[in-house]
């Protein structure tokens, strides 16, 4: 489903600041390899994806 392609070196500071803007308990949910997905993939798996929903802008 998802594509776990990431780049580990750069994380972009507008997903870093939105990672941040996320309530305490929606951050504390997700798993450390999620935090990973959010920061770097160009894909999130659609189970990540369900779990941020309310946060989430259609493109």
């Amino acid at each position: 489903m998802g594509n776990k392609k990431s780049k580990k070196n750069k994380v972009d500071p507008e997903r870093e600041m939105a990672l941040e803007a996320l309530p305490p308990n929606v951050r504390k949910s997700l798993t450390d390899e999620e935090v990973d997905l959010f920061l770097n993939a160009e894909v999130w798996p659609e189970e990540m994806c369900e779990k941020l929903n309310e946060f989430l802008s259609p493109e």
